[in-house]
């Protein structure tokens, strides 16, 4: 009991930030549904990936995309630039400042 309070302790603002903040919604429910089309299209496809390295692919592309969509950019040049990349990187668009 004394460490689930010790971390209640440390892990109040993160947890409880909705009070504090009328701003910030007390449930998850925009991460859910910005995560519903990924699971669907898994559950279409079989019911899931034949490998972990494709379901980190599934998982890194539903990333990419879902965050060209939020940020009102186009998916298809913004891919081709991370397919393109030597290294592991972020693209620039995904870095500009948004206005």
């Amino acid at each position: 009991m004394d460490r689930f309070a010790t971390q209640l302790t440390v892990e109040f603002p993160a947890i409880f930030s909705f009070l504090f903040d009328p701003a910030l919604d007390a449930t998850n429910w925009r991460a859910e549904q910005a995560l519903r089309s990924a699971v669907v299209t898994r559950k279409m496809a079989g019911g899931g990936n034949r490998s972990l390295r494709g379901a980190a692919t599934q998982q890194v592309l539903a990333s990419v995309l879902r965050t060209a969509h939020l940020g009102d950019l186009d998916a298809v040049p913004l891919v081709v630039d991370l397919l393109r990349a030597r290294t592991p990187t972020a693209s620039a668009a995904l870095q500009a400042p948004r206005q």
